[in-house]
C-alpha cells in the first residue's frame, strides 16, 4: 500500500503533466480531448486514411476504435481551435499492455498534413502521457521507422524517449503513402513518464536529451557521390549510424537508394548492438548515438 508521501508525489507529478499538456496543446493552437462517439470515431478513420493514403484500406476501422474505447483504451483527437466547430487535424490511439507490464502501447498517431510545423503531435503526446499517468501507468511504448530522421529526433531528443530494440520488417510490406511498399523495419522506443530526462523534454527542455558526440566515429555515413550509404568503422566508443535527410521523397524518385539505406541501418544498428552497444539518442547532423560496444 503507497504512503502518504507517495501518493503526494504521484499527485503532483500528475499536476505538472496535465499542467504540460495544457500548455502544449495552447501553443498547438489545439484541443486534445478523448474521442467516443462514432462520428468522432469516422472522423479518426477518415484523417488516417489521408494520412497515409489508404482510402480503401485506412491504417483502423470504427469498429476497431470504438472496441478501443469501449474497454478504457486510448483514443484522443487534436481539434483545430482555429477553425469555427472545430476540425480535428491530429489523432493517436493506444491499447494496454498485459497487466504485469505496467504499459500502454501507443499504436498509431498522425496529424493533417495541412497542420504539420505546429507541435500538435507534441501536444498529442502530452496528453497521452498525463492520461496514462492518472490511470497508474508508468510508461507508453511504441514503434517508429528508424529512417525517419524528423521522427527520430521527435522521439528521442524532443520527447526524451529511449530506445528499446529493433525489429526488422515488423509489419510486413505495408504499401501505403508513407512506408512505400519496402521491408517495414521499427524502432521500439519506451517513454517512461516519471524520468527527470522526460519530465524535462516535456516542459520544453528538449536539449536535455541531445547527445554529445565529440569523437564519436562513424559506422554509417552519407556517401558524397550518390547519396546513399557510406559504410564506416565498428571500433569506436560512440558510433554514429546516418539515416537519409528525407527518406519519405527518396522512396519516390530513388526507391532503390531508400531500400540500400534500410539494410544499411539495419545492419549497422544491430550489429552495434550486437557488440553491447546501447542506441543513446539521435544527432541532427550525425544520427543514432550508439555508445558502449565493443
Amino acid at each position: 500500500m503507497a504512503g502518504p508521501s507517495r501518493t503526494v508525489d504521484a499527485a503532483l507529478d500528475l499536476d505538472g503533466a496535465v499542467r504540460a499538456a495544457d500548455a502544449a496543446a495552447r501553443a498547438a493552437g489545439v484541443s486534445v480531448r478523448e474521442l467516443t462517439d462514432l462520428a468522432d470515431l469516422d472522423r479518426t478513420v477518415e484523417l488516417f486514411a489521408t494520412i497515409w493514403g489508404r482510402s480503401a484500406n485506412p491504417p483502423v476501422t470504427v469498429e476497431l476504435l470504438r472496441a478501443f474505447a469501449k474497454a478504457g483504451n486510448y483514443v484522443a483527437g487534436a481539434v483545430d481551435g482555429a477553425v469555427e466547430g472545430g476540425r480535428l487535424v491530429g489523432a493517436c490511439v493506444g491499447f494496454f499492455h498485459a497487466p504485469a507490464e505496467d504499459a500502454l502501447h501507443s499504436h498509431i498517431a498522425g496529424v493533417a498534413p495541412a497542420a504539420t510545423n505546429r507541435s500538435i503531435g507534441f501536444a498529442l503526446k502530452l496528453h497521452q502521457r498525463a492520461w496514462a499517468m492518472a490511470r497508474g501507468v508508468g510508461e507508453i511504448a511504441w514503434t517508429f521507422d528508424p529512417l525517419v530522421a524528423r521522427n527520430a529526433h521527435f522521439n528521442l531528443v524532443k520527447l526524451a524517449a529511449r530506445p528499446a530494440e529493433y525489429l526488422p520488417d515488423f509489419y510486413g510490406p505495408q504499401a501505403d503513402a508513407i512506408n512505400g511498399d519496402a521491408d517495414s523495419d521499427r524502432l521500439l522506443v519506451r517513454w517512461r513518464l516519471r524520468d527527470p530526462a522526460v519530465v524535462l523534454a516535456c516542459a520544453g527542455g528538449a536539449a536535455g536529451r541531445t547527445p554529445a558526440v565529440a569523437g564519436a566515429v562513424a559506422a554509417l555515413g552519407v556517401d558524397d557521390d550518390d547519396g546513399g550509404p557510406l559504410p564506416g568503422r565498428l571500433d569506436g566508443p560512440t558510433s554514429l549510424v546516418a539515416v537519409p535527410p528525407d527518406v519519405g521523397r527518396l522512396r519516390l524518385v530513388d526507391p532503390g537508394t531508400a531500400q540500400r539505406w534500410r539494410v544499411a541501418v539495419r545492419e549497422a544498428l544491430t550489429g552495434l548492438v550486437a557488440r553491447g552497444g546501447r542506441i543513446d539518442g539521435f544527432d541532427r547532423a550525425g544520427g543514432y548515438v550508439v555508445r558502449g560496444h565493443r
